[in-house]
């Protein structure tokens, strides 16, 4: 059975965005970045929700491309462009390219199905996909990249739940800018 993951940035507040959808607060640094870069690398497959879907594929199919790209951009650009990918939507007429595949069918469904699999990880991402497969408790792990930085509202990390998920600290790091990620495994 495959493990899945919800790993986003988060803002000390608990948000993954702001209304509006501004993600300007969660720059990361190069050893950030990197860091990301290195998890795409090890992930089997990433989920996404329409929304981010749309953000990542706006950008990074051709950003290895793009005058100025760094060594580390360069190759975030080829190992996402490289990465299986699912794209949930329930819009019609969503594009999706780039190795990914489209479902519009229950993604609870969908991704108990994945998680049944043989295989390595899985990475979910998009606040409202993520929600359900934590509602539905097929996350098995969670990674909060925590920015030090207050936004007062937006999109929050964590669904409204109705009981409680009890979780075990199994790793924590460090980034310069004072920006912390921790993993925790749900207590299962």
């Amino acid at each position: 059975m495959r493990t899945l993951t919800f790993a986003m940035n988060v803002s000390l507040d608990g948000y993954i965005a702001t209304p509006g959808d501004d993600l300007g607060w969660g720059v990361p640094s190069d050893e950030l970045f990197q860091w990301w870069s290195d998890r795409v690398a090890a992930t089997d497959v990433a989920l996404y929700g329409r929304r981010l879907w749309e953000s990542m594929s706006s950008h990074w199919p051709t950003a290895d491309q793009q005058p100025g790209a760094t060594p580390a951009q360069i190759q975030f650009a080829r190992r996402w462009r490289d990465l299986p990918k699912v794209v949930f939507s329930s819009t019609t007429g969503v594009a999706v390219d780039w190795n990914a595949r489209l479902v519009t069918a229950d993604a609870v469904t969908e991704i108990a199905r994945l998680k049944a699999e043989a295989g390595g990880t899985i990475d979910v991402g998009g606040a409202t996909l993520a929600a359900a497969a934590v509602r539905a408790g097929l996350v098995d792990e969670y990674v909060l990249v925590t920015h030090p930085v207050l936004v007062g509202g937006g999109t929050p990390f964590f669904p409204v739940l109705g009981t409680w998920v009890h979780l075990d600290l199994v790793e924590t790091r460090a980034f310069p800018g004072g920006v912390l990620m921790t993993r925790y495994e749900t207590g299962r």
